[in-house]
């Protein structure tokens, strides 16, 4: 799977659409996400909805996220209404907003 890469440096204002491939964000995206992977960095910030299969977050993320499988890495900093089938969540990673778990 190709991944794209929003280096440190990048702000993106609008929706950012790769639906086949990955996309880590390492800077500043306010819009919607879909993807079929999404990884916020830790520099990483994210202002909007993501929708992907799987979505890991080691930076900031403020709106909402709908996936499969989501992880919450050490400094996660998630102010969001999710929906995923499962998550996992590390000593450290904050949440703020509504959780939906639906294994099924």
């Amino acid at each position: 799977m190709d991944t794209t890469l929003i280096q440190e440096d990048l702000v993106v204002e609008g929706n950012v659409v790769a639906k086949g491939s990955a996309l880590s964000v390492g800077g500043k995206i306010t819009g919607d996400i879909e993807a079929k992977s999404v990884a916020i960095l830790p520099s990483g910030q994210v202002k909007g909805a993501i929708v992907a299969d799987d979505a890991t977050v080691s930076g900031a993320l403020e709106g909402s996220v709908t996936c499969n499988e989501l992880t919450l890495a050490e400094r996660a900093k998630v102010k969001a209404d999710i929906k995923a089938k499962t998550m996992t969540m590390s000593p450290g990673a904050s949440i703020t907003g509504r959780v939906k778990i639906d294994g099924e």
